[in-house]
C-alpha cells in the first residue's frame, strides 16, 4: 500500500501567537523587565518590540486638523449637474460603508469630477483622502500617507507594511471619513481595503466599466454636452482676454465633447493667436502633431495623444487581439457597429474576449441587446493617426487595420443592392461605408475598396440618395481606373453606373457624355453584342429620352431590345427591363396604343419570371397605369396606381422613392378624374415626405411640387399656385441647370399662371426665353417646343388686343 505523499519544510513553523508572546516575555525579563512590548505586524513574518505606550491603538487616535488631501482642482469646471447630483444621493446613504464607483473612458474628467465634488458639496465627511489606487503598490502608499499624516512621530521600526495596517485599522474603527481611490486598474487592489471598514464612504474612479458587481452604487461618466463644451472651452481660451472664437462649436464636436480634449484645445489656444477654425484646420492636416501638443505647461503623458497608451498596455498584455480590434474598428462611424460585421475576424471566443476587454476598459461601449458597439469619436481618431513614434499607431499598424476593416465591410455586404430582403442590412452598414470613405486617403484604395464604393452608390442612387451615390460611385471609378486601367471590364462598368445616377440627378450635362463615351469604350472592349455593351446602350437611350431627345431615344432602344433578345433570350431580366423602357419612351412620344401593348406584355412576363412582388413587376403596373391615365382613362388608372402603391408599400416601405412616385401619380390620377380635393390633400402629404426622405431639390421632390402648384391652378387657387411654381423653377435651375428639360417646363408653367393672373408683363418674356431655349435644346417639332409657341402666341394677342380695346 503506497501512503499518500506528505511535504515537510525544512524552515521551522512560525511561532503562534501564544508562543510569539511568551518568547517577547522571555526576552523582555532578560533585559530587564517589562520595558519593551510585542507589536504584531499580523502576517507571522516577523516581531517588532517597541516600548509600552510607544504607539496607541489605532482606535484611539483622533483625526487632526488640516489631513485632508485632495489635488488642485482645475480652475475652470463646467456642467455635470446631473452626475454631482447623483454623488451626493449616493454618498449620504445612511448605514455602514458606501461604496460609489465612476467610471468612464481616459479623458472624460473622471478625477476632476470627484475632486470638484469632494472640495465644493456639502457632503459632511471628514477627514477627505485622496489615494492615487493605480496600483497595489501605489495604494499601499496612500495608506502610509494616512496612517504618519493621523500621527506624527511614528517610530521609524513601523514598515510601510505595518503603517499601512494602522491605517487599515483606523478606518475600521471610525466613521464620517471620506477616501478617493482614483483612478483603479485593479479591483483586487483595493479589496483588502474596501473589505476591512465597517463605516465611512468610498468613492472610486476607474476606467474600469463592467467590474464592479459588489459596490453600492456605479456612476457612468460620458462626454460633455455641447453648451457644456463649448463653455469649458470658450472660458480657458478667453482668460486673458476677449478674443475670436470662430469655429468653437465644430471644434468641440470634432473633439467629441471629450473634457480632456477639449482643454487641450483651449489651453493650446489660449497661448497661440489662432482661431478654433485654424486649429480644426492644423487638426485636420497634421493630426498625430496636435494630439500630441497642449499648452507649455500640459505634461506630455497627459495628451490625447498618450492618455489611453496607458490602457491600451494593459489591454494588449490581456489580448493583443483586442488592441488590432479597437484599430479596425476606429474606421467606422462610431456609433451601431453591429456585431456581425465582425464575423470572421478570429474564432468565437478570441473575439468576444476582445469585445469584453475592450468593453471592460471603456474603449468601446457594447450593447448586448442590441448587438452593436460604439466607440468615442476622438478614441478613434487618434487611433487611425499614424505615428512611428506611438507604439500602438505605427503606420504598419494603422494600414493594417484599414485593409481588415474594409475586409471585413466588404465581406458583410450583401450579395445584391436591389433585393428588398437586403435593405435592412445595407442600412445598417452604409453609415460605416461611409466612414470608411471619410477617413481613408482615395489614394489608398483597392480593388475590394472600389467594388464596396461601387455597389453602395447603386443601393443609395436607389434609395433616392443621389449626391452620396455620386460620391461613392466617383471614388469607385478612380479607384478602378488606378487600380485595373482605363478598359477592364469593372472601370467601363463603373462608367457606365456613374452616369446612371448622373441621370437620376437630372445631371444629363454629366451623364450624356459619360455613357457615350463608355458605350464606345465597351464596343471596343468588348463587341457590340456583349452584355455590359447592350445594358450600356439600353442607360444611353433611357438618358436621351430623359434629354426629351424622344426620337433617338426609341431608336437605340429599338435595336437595343432585339440584340439583348438575340444575344439573352427573351424572358432575361434585362431583356424585360429594355422592353419596359422602350413602352415608357413610346408613351413619352405620345405613341399611346404601342405603350399600352408593350407595358401589359412586360406586365404578364414579369409577373411570370419574377413574381408578383418583384419591384421591376411593380414599376411595370406603376407605367401601365400612367398609360392609362394619359390614355384618358383616369379610373382604370386609379385602381392600378391604389393596388400598387399598397404592394409598394408593403414591399419597398412608405419612403422609398419608387413608393413615394406612386402617391405622386396617384393623386394626379385623382385630379384628373375630378376629385381635385382629394388629390390636393395626397400631393400636399406626398411633397412633405418627399422632402424629408429625398431632401428639398430630389428632381421627384421638384416634380411633385410642381404638381401640386398646377393642381391649385387648376383649382383657381393662384395665391398657392404662384409660389410653388416660383420655388419649382429655382430649384431645377439650381439642382439641374438653365436648359434642362424639366426647367424648361417650369418655365412654361410659371409663364401660364402668370397669363392667367393677367399678368402678361412677366408671362410674355418668359415665355419668349422658354421658346428661344427650347427650340435650341429639343428643336422645333418637339412638343414643349409646340406648346410654348402656341401659349406665347395668344398672350401676345392678348396683349395686343388689350392695348387695341385701349385705343
Amino acid at each position: 500500500m503506497k501512503w499518500p505523499f506528505r511535504h515537510t519544510s525544512t524552515q521551522p513553523e512560525p511561532p503562534t501567537t501564544d508562543s510569539r508572546a511568551e518568547a517577547n516575555a522571555e526576552r523582555a525579563a532578560a533585559i530587564g523587565g517589562d520595558s519593551y512590548a510585542p507589536v504584531l505586524t499580523g502576517d507571522g513574518a516577523r516581531v517588532v518590540y517597541l516600548p509600552p505606550g510607544a504607539v496607541r491603538p489605532p482606535a484611539e487616535v483622533a483625526a487632526p486638523a488640516g489631513l485632508d488631501n485632495l489635488p488642485v482642482r482645475p480652475r475652470m469646471f463646467v456642467g455635470r449637474t446631473t452626475e454631482l447630483d447623483r454623488l451626493d444621493a449616493a454618498l449620504a446613504a445612511p448605514g455602514g460603508v458606501v461604496v460609489q464607483a465612476m467610471h468612464g473612458l481616459g479623458g472624460i474628467g473622471k478625477s476632476t469630477l470627484a475632486a470638484h465634488w469632494a472640495a465644493t458639496r456639502a457632503h459632511g465627511c471628514t477627514p477627505v483622502r485622496w489615494i492615487n489606487a493605480s496600483s497595489a503598490t501605489s495604494v499601499q502608499e496612500g495608506l502610509v500617507e494616512l496612517a504618519t499624516a493621523l500621527e506624527s512621530g511614528l517610530p521609524d521600526a513601523l514598515s510601510p507594511k505595518d503603517l499601512a495596517e494602522r491605517a487599515l485599522q483606523w478606518l475600521a474603527t471610525h466613521s464620517g471619513w471620506l477616501l478617493i481611490l482614483d483612478n483603479v486598474n485593479d479591483p483586487s487592489d483595493i479589496a483588502p481595503l474596501l473589505a476591512r471598514p465597517t463605516n465611512g464612504r468610498f468613492l472610486i474612479t476607474s476606467r474600469l466599466a463592467t467590474v464592479w458587481h459588489n459596490v453600492t452604487t456605479t456612476v457612468r461618466l460620458d462626454v460633455l454636452d455641447e453648451a457644456e463644451s463649448l463653455d469649458l472651452l470658450t472660458r480657458i481660451a478667453t482668460h486673458a482676454g476677449p478674443r475670436d472664437l470662430d469655429g468653437a462649436s465644430e471644434l468641440c464636436a470634432e473633439l467629441g465633447h471629450l473634457p480632456l480634449a477639449v482643454e487641450q484645445a483651449a489651453a493650446y489656444l489660449a497661448q497661440n493667436p489662432l482661431t478654433p477654425r485654424a486649429y480644426l484646420a492644423l487638426l485636420d492636416e497634421y493630426p498625430a502633431e496636435m494630439y500630441g501638443d497642449g499648452a507649455v505647461v500640459t505634461p506630455h503623458e497627459h495628451t490625447i495623444a498618450k492618455i489611453w497608451n496607458v490602457t491600451l498596455d494593459r489591454i494588449t498584455a490581456l489580448q493583443p487581439q483586442a488592441a488590432d480590434l479597437l484599430r479596425l474598428l476606429a474606421w467606422y462611424a462610431p456609433d451601431q457597429i453591429p456585431v456581425t460585421i465582425l464575423d470572421g475576424l478570429a474564432n468565437p471566443p478570441a473575439l468576444i474576449k476582445a469585445i469584453g476587454i475592450l468593453n471592460a476598459y471603456s474603449m468601446i461601449t457594447a450593447d448586448p441587446a442590441a448587438q452593436t458597439l460604439a466607440v468615442h469619436r476622438l478614441v478613434q481618431a487618434v487611433t487611425r493617426t499614424p505615428d512611428p513614434s506611438e507604439r500602438h499607431r505605427t503606420p504598419q499598424l494603422v494600414d493594417q487595420a484599414l485593409t481588415q476593416a474594409t475586409k471585413q465591410l466588404h465581406d458583410a455586404l450583401p450579395a445584391d443592392w436591389d433585393d428588398p430582403v437586403d435593405w435592412p442590412t445595407w442600412r445598417t452598414l452604409i453609415p460605416h461605408i461611409d466612414a470608411l470613405a471619410d477617413h481613408s486617403p482615395a489614394d489608398t484604395d483597392t480593388h475590394s475598396t472600389a467594388y464596396l464604393f461601387n455597389l453602395t452608390g447603386q443601393f443609395l442612387d436607389g434609395q433616392g440618395q443621389l449626391t452620396r451615390a455620386i460620391g461613392h460611385l466617383r471614388r469607385a471609378l478612380a479607384g478602378t481606373v488606378r487600380v485595373l486601367g482605363e478598359d477592364h471590364p469593372n472601370t467601363l462598368a463603373c462608367r457606365s453606373t456613374l452616369a446612371n445616377a448622373y441621370r437620376s440627378a437630372g445631371d444629363l450635362g454629366q451623364a450624356i457624355p459619360l455613357l457615350e463615351q463608355a458605350l464606345a469604350d465597351m464596343v471596343r472592349a468588348l463587341g457590340e453584342n456583349h452584355p455590359d455593351t447592350l445594358s450600356t446602350r439600353h442607360n444611353l437611350a433611357c438618358t436621351y429620352r430623359s434629354a426629351g431627345d424622344l426620337r433617338r431615344a426609341i431608336e437605340l432602344h429599338e435595336r437595343t431590345l432585339t440584340d439583348m433578345v438575340i444575344v439573352l433570350g427573351g424572358y432575361h431580366p434585362y431583356t424585360l427591363t429594355a422592353r419596359h423602357n422602350l413602352a415608357r419612351t413610346y408613351r413619352e412620344a405620345g405613341d399611346l396604343g404601342r405603350a399600352i401593348g408593350l407595358h401589359e406584355r412586360t406586365l404578364a412576363d414579369r409577373v411570370r419570371v419574377l413574381g408578383e412582388d418583384h419591384p421591376d413587376t411593380l414599376a411595370s403596373c406603376h407605367d401601365l397605369a400612367l398609360s392609362y391615365r394619359e390614355a384618358g382613362d383616369p379610373e382604370r388608372a386609379i385602381a392600378m396606381f391604389e393596388r400598387t402603391l399598397d404592394d409598394r408599400v408593403r414591399v419597398l416601405g412608405k419612403d422609398h422613392p419608387y413608393t413615394l412616385a406612386s402617391r405622386h401619380n396617384l393623386a394626379r390620377a385623382y385630379q384628373e378624374a375630378g376629385h381635385l380635393a382629394r388629390g390636393i390633400q395626397l400631393l400636399k402629404q406626398t411633397l412633405a415626405d418627399m422632402v424629408r426622405a429625398l431632401g428639398e431639390n430630389h428632381p421627384d421632390t421638384l416634380a411633385c411640387r410642381s404638381t401640386l402648384a398646377g393642381a391649385y391652378l387648376r383649382a383657381g387657387d393662384l395665391g398657392q399656385a404662384i409660389p410653388l411654381l416660383e420655388q419649382t423653377l429655382t430649384g431645377r435651375v439650381r439642382a439641374l441647370s438653365e436648359d434642362h428639360p424639366d426647367t424648361l417646363v417650369s418655365r412654361n408653367n410659371l409663364a401660364f399662371a402668370y397669363g392667367v393672373a393677367g399678368d402678361l408683363g412677366q408671362a410674355i418674356p418668359l415665355l419668349e426665353q422658354t421658346l428661344t431655349d427650347s427650340m435650341r435644346v429639343l428643336g422645333e417639332d418637339h412638343s414643349l417646343t409646340r406648346n410654348v409657341r402656341n401659349l406665347l402666341a395668344r398672350a401676345v394677342a392678348e396683349r395686343d388686343g388689350g392695348e387695341t380695346g385701349q385705343s
